[in-house]
């Protein structure tokens, strides 16, 4: 029994050191594949994980869905575990992947929230800018919608990423992928508003000098306070729908294609591995055309 929690040791060591020095896996992605293989590991405790067969593996496939989780969290658990088996047989530590015919839940393809134009206007409006968080923050939200950026990437913006004379942002994003990012002239003037009137006034700690945007005792805001700040401004304004960062991040991409932009480039900019990913936002502007003539056709309104 020692020596098989041994080898799952071994292995789990191993894996992580290919996800991130290999793979250049962001610390989140690699976090979520050391608990995927946690969960085999706890299902089968008396066995070695290159000895489990394609029926045991697709036994414990089964268990997931008795637990139960949802669809989608089950369908991440197997892409976990086939990432797994790939290495194993890459480290030519197995000949045979038993993962390779594991089937995942079919997932039903979920259209994510964003908001117009108006609503977005509406929540940076609701602002208070006569306090220094006030335009701290339209700041940040008017960035992270100018840009597209996920939460991590604008909490990870350093002084040293900004090219404004350039018009645009350098952004480290998953796996330490870097991309520049065109940034619009509203998000720079308060981007150096900011630099010049608020951030200059506070007192930094050495850590976060290089970070742009701070929380009043001059450290890195984190992640947890940009959704509390969404979540805030919600609230105040009566916007009904469910709002986090990446909302933001949606309504760039597709105010974008719903603007004629080529998909390749807003591919580039989100920084999406695959044209796979991107291509949501092309159903969101069918469908925003669809609701377009619905509620505009004469034949319609009658």
């Amino acid at each position: 029994m020692v020596q098989i929690v041994s080898r799952w040791n071994y292995y789990h060591t191993r894996f992580r050191q290919y996800l991130q020095l290999e793979k250049s896996l962001a610390k989140n992605s690699i976090e979520a594949y050391e608990d995927d293989l946690k969960k085999l590991q706890s299902f089968f405790s008396n066995i070695s994980p290159e000895k489990l067969t394609y029926a045991q593996l697709q036994k414990f496939t089964e268990s997931l869905a008795e637990i139960p989780l949802s669809a989608a969290t089950q369908s991440r658990i197997v892409s976990g575990i086939k990432a797994f088996y790939k290495f194993l047989v890459l480290e030519n530590e197995i000949q045979q992947n038993p993962s390779e015919l594991l089937e995942t839940p079919k997932l039903k393809r979920k259209l994510p929230v964003f908001l117009d134009v108006n609503e977005i206007d509406k929540l940076l409006e609701a602002i208070d800018r006569s306090t220094a968080e006030g335009e701290r923050n339209i700041c940040m939200l008017e960035t992270l919608y100018s840009c597209g950026l996920r939460v991590s990437e604008l909490v990870n913006l350093k002084i040293t990423d900004l090219h404004l004379n350039e018009d645009y942002i350098k952004i480290v994003g998953k796996g330490n992928k870097e991309r520049m990012v065109p940034i619009g002239k509203i998000a720079k003037k308060l981007i150096l508003n900011y630099k010049q009137n608020i951030r200059s006034h506070l007192k930094i700690k050495k850590e976060a000098e290089d970070f742009l945007f701070l929380n009043r005792r001059g450290v890195k805001l984190s992640r947890v306070m940009v959704f509390y700040i969404i979540k805030d401004l919600a609230k105040k304004t009566g916007v009904r729908k469910t709002l986090s960062p990446h909302t933001f991040r949606h309504s760039f991409a597709t105010h974008l294609v719903e603007g004629g932009a080529d998909l390749r480039a807003v591919q580039e900019m989100l920084g999406h591995e695959s044209i796979t990913t991107t291509e949501i936002y092309t159903h969101l502007d069918r469908q925003f055309l669809r609701d377009n003539i619905l509620s505009y056709h004469p034949r319609n309104k009658k």
